[in-house]
């Protein structure tokens, strides 16, 4: 049976980009490179107006939000960053599919001034598939200070689309914006948009497809631009196109033997699937180096020359490494040395709280044993892992949007990409292990830039091995109470970020072995290839970075963190509460662990706190003091010195300390961190394997360094 009109319905609705909007109100789809301030420019013409959510069956995250001019009120919907739309990942498929199939109004292409001809790719890309498009050239300031000067008239001529400059930090360029927008819809400015021609042969077979497909009726996606897909046999497209129409166009016999004639007359000049994809690039890539030559004018001596002067420091070979170690230390010691204070006053605002809660309990007659569940157990520990969580988070995200956001993040990528191409996984991981140090959960959602799925396993199998903010604090009172001993001040802080870094630095020796051994063996493959963007470097904007990193990462951990710890407080309390005898529950398991973890150079204690606190790591080293004194609920030292003197009085020593950390660098994630991974990768198999991968590693390394310890010693 033939294609009609009849037969071709849009199902926009269908695939999860449909947009409801009003009569009078236009959709407009924001899209943009990475790093050109698409997202800067978003916020800044939707404000707060905004809502945030997943594309329909992916997990890649949309935003949208109400914008309005002296005219017309606007949809704005900030469609994910791309170099490109020939889709090789879920970003490029999203953002493809919604220029394509949710019928936006128009699309405004979000370019960085700085470097236009790479940002030409997408725009033109975007004008084979809809006509209705603007380009927006942000960072303009940027542009000018290096010396680059835009004839916006000539690239407009050119390109047969209204072209606007803007810098995205200032609202008056954003108006300007606007006002191209509303002149754009009320048909002040007539333009043709420029059509890419491609050779002889290709064009003629794409005219015999196109011919075919108009035939049919499929008018509700640009003939020329699905002519060219279909000879390029994107079967992804191809099943979005007929999710889309509510078709399957393989199946007409018509189409499918104009596709096939058509390939094999390419075949036949000589044009194989590669070099069709090749020519097809390599002609996009040709119009805009052209149109760059004609439209923008550099000045000698000036261009790039400070990025080029600090790349050669940053990314260098001999001092590339050192620098980044060094910024990692001086991050941790930022990130510990601030938290302490904020989480002191936190710490006792809650615990003051505690207190009242009790009164009106007590005022309520509400039964001590609930009172003590409630307030001792579940109120504590949530306010326990806030305390503990929030400050460091708040000052290491921040920072970690701050490296991002001036353009330093990705040059650690390019650092590392070399290591992780060995490893057989992709240099993009060092993106997602940098935001681990964060949150590890933070870490398993930023996977999702990886576009390969074997190596996006990879990522969030190996994430855990960087300690995340929540194993800091442990970690530091260890190396405080065992290693620095009476250094006090300053001093005493820097030896304590340097022996950390160590420790890290061994977390990621552990990250590329185990990636290495993975991709060897259950997730054996060849590691792909990525377009890695130097971007230039930039003055961050504090304000929304900072904003940013609270809403988008530490909110969104705390949240889930916060949703585990109140229950499992409970369960803390009647472990701590409830006796068998004279021992209590957790005294009995601790018993029976001891055995097993004295082989580790630990005590069955420990490794219960360990246990109990897999809703936050944030509580082991509380609940080992709990444990000690034998209270019912977690307890806190008023100094370093005094928990000292506690552990030291129940056993502890040099050996076990390092035992300590090294397990608590290996073991199993925070429940946060393993529904994280369920939900990324929809798979229970994938999520008990992130749970005893580091536990093995850790209890191993542990057996080893406590088994050599006793020998010597």
């Amino acid at each position: 049976m033939g294609l009609t009109k009849s037969s071709v319905g849009i199902k926009a609705v269908d695939i999860g980009l449909s947009i409801e909007k009003s009569e009078n109100e236009y959709v407009i789809a924001l899209a943009g490179n990475p790093n050109v301030g698409k997202s800067t420019v978003f916020n800044g013409l939707t404000g707060l107006n905004q809502h945030t959510g997943n594309w329909a069956g992916k997990t890649v995250t949309n935003a949208k939000g109400v914008c309005s001019s002296k005219k017309h009120s606007y949809i704005m919907v900030d469609i994910p960053g791309t170099y490109s739309l020939m889709a090789h990942s879920t970003e490029e498929e999203v953002a493809r599919n919604f220029i394509c199939f949710g019928k936006p109004d128009a699309v405004v292409v979000v370019c960085d001034a700085t470097c236009l001809e790479r940002n030409l790719n997408l725009v033109l890309q975007t004008m084979e598939i809809c006509n209705n498009v603007i380009v927006c050239l942000n960072l303009i300031d940027e542009a000018k200070r290096k010396g680059i000067r835009i004839n916006k008239t000539a690239l407009s001529q050119k390109l047969g689309v209204p072209v606007v400059s803007t810098v995205a930090r200032k609202k008056k360029s954003l108006t300007t914006l606007l006002d191209t927008v509303d002149n754009y819809f009320d048909k002040k400015m007539i333009f043709k948009p420029l059509k890419i021609t491609y050779n002889e042969k290709i064009e003629n077979a794409v005219y015999m497809i196109e011919q075919i497909l108009t035939k049919k009726g499929i008018d509700g996606v640009n003939t020329r631009w699905l002519s060219l897909r279909l000879i390029e046999n994107n079967k992804s497209l191809i099943d979005d196109i007929n999710k889309y129409l509510g078709i399957d166009i393989n199946s007409d016999d018509e189409i499918k033997e104009a596709v096939n004639f058509a390939q094999t007359l390419l075949s036949n000049s000589g044009i194989d699937e590669n070099a069709y994809k090749e020519s097809i690039v390599s002609s996009i890539m040709s119009v805009a180096e052209d149109i760059c030559k004609d439209t923008v004018k550099y000045d000698k001596g000036r261009y790039a020359e400070f990025d080029k002067k600090a790349d050669k420091i940053l990314t260098g070979r001999l001092t590339g490494y050192p620098i980044m170690l060094l910024l990692l230390m001086f991050i941790f010691w930022l990130t510990v040395s601030g938290a302490n204070y904020p989480s002191s006053v936190l710490s006792n605002w809650l615990f003051y709280l505690q207190d009242k809660l009790h009164v009106l309990f007590d005022i309520l007659k509400i039964p001590p044993i609930i009172s003590s569940i409630v307030i001792d157990g579940a109120y504590r520990v949530l306010a326990w892992v806030v305390s503990v969580m929030l400050p460091p988070m708040a000052i290491f995200f921040p920072l970690f949007t701050l490296l991002e956001d001036s353009g330093y993040l990705p040059r650690i990528a390019y650092n590392l990409d070399k290591p992780f191409k060995k490893c057989s996984a992709c240099g993009k991981q060092a993106l997602t292990m940098c935001m681990g140090f964060g949150c590890n959960a933070a870490g398993i959602v930023g996977c999702r830039i990886i576009d390969s799925p074997r190596e996006r396993l990879l990522a969030v199998l190996t994430n855990c091995f960087v300690p995340c903010n929540g194993r800091f604090p442990a970690l530091i009172a260890l190396i405080s109470m065992f290693f620095i001993g009476t250094a006090t001040g300053t001093f005493s802080s820097i030896l304590s970020a340097l022996i950390l870094t160590l420790f890290i630095i061994l977390g990621i020796v552990i990250t590329f072995l185990t990636t290495k051994i993975l991709s060897k063996t259950v997730l054996k493959g060849i590691p792909s290839s990525f377009t890695l963007e130097l971007p230039p470097y930039r003055r961050p904007q504090i304000g929304k970075v900072i904003v940013r990193s609270v809403f988008d990462r530490t909110l969104f951990v705390l949240g889930r963190a916060a949703a585990v710890a109140a229950p499992m407080g409970v369960i803390i309390w009647l472990f701590a509460n409830i006796t068998v005898g004279d021992s209590s529950i957790l005294n009995i398991c601790a018993d029976f662990l001891d055995p097993f973890a004295k082989l580790m150079g630990l005590d069955g204690i420990i490794l219960m706190a360990f246990i109990l606190g897999i809703p936050a790591n944030e509580i082991v080293l509380p609940i080992i003091i709990m444990a000690y004194m034998s209270s019912g609920s977690l307890t806190e030292l008023a100094s370093i010195s005094q928990m000292q003197n506690l552990f030291i009085n129940n056993g502890w020593t040099v050996t076990t300390a390092v035992c300590v950390m090294i397990f608590s660098l290996f073991h199993w994630s925070c429940s946060t961190t393993l529904i994280t991974i369920k939900k990324e990768t929809g798979s229970l198999k994938w999520t008990v394997l992130a749970f005893f991968l580091p536990t093995i590693i850790g209890i191993v390394a542990c057996v080893i360094f406590n088994s050599v310890i006793s020998i010597f010693v």
